[in-house]
């Protein structure tokens, strides 16, 4: 466990461990949960299609291609709960593949309504 107060700065990285040089990193969705083992009962979304749902969290320049840095301030699922666990997606793509998922940034995708 990693202890935090309220409202600091928390900082993450993400590396690839791979041999081959050419692949980059994107963080796509994280989520929250103050369980484990459950992340679709009680969870808060810090960011979906690489879209911040989060107003503290911020992705951070990294000095590879296969490394991703990220950050958010700590918080607590209402004082009634001691810990905060995080469950991340990442995507991994071709360095350089501009037409790949980690080029394309925020993804946020909008339902048209059906007209009768």
């Amino acid at each position: 466990p990693y202890y935090v107060d309220m409202n600091q700065n928390l900082f993450l990285q993400a590396s690839l461990h791979s041999s081959d040089r050419n692949l980059t990193l994107f963080v796509d969705t994280c989520v929250a949960s103050p369980n484990s083992s459950d992340f679709r009962t009680l969870v808060y979304q810090l960011t979906r299609s690489g879209c911040a749902s989060d107003s503290t969290y911020a992705l951070f320049p990294s000095p590879r291609s296969d490394v991703a840095r990220f950050g958010f301030n700590a918080f607590s699922f209402v004082n009634r709960f001691p810990s905060v666990f995080l469950r991340c997606e990442l995507v991994v793509c071709r360095y350089h593949d501009y037409s790949s998922r980690c080029y394309q940034g925020c993804v946020s995708r909008f339902k048209r309504s059906a007209d009768s």
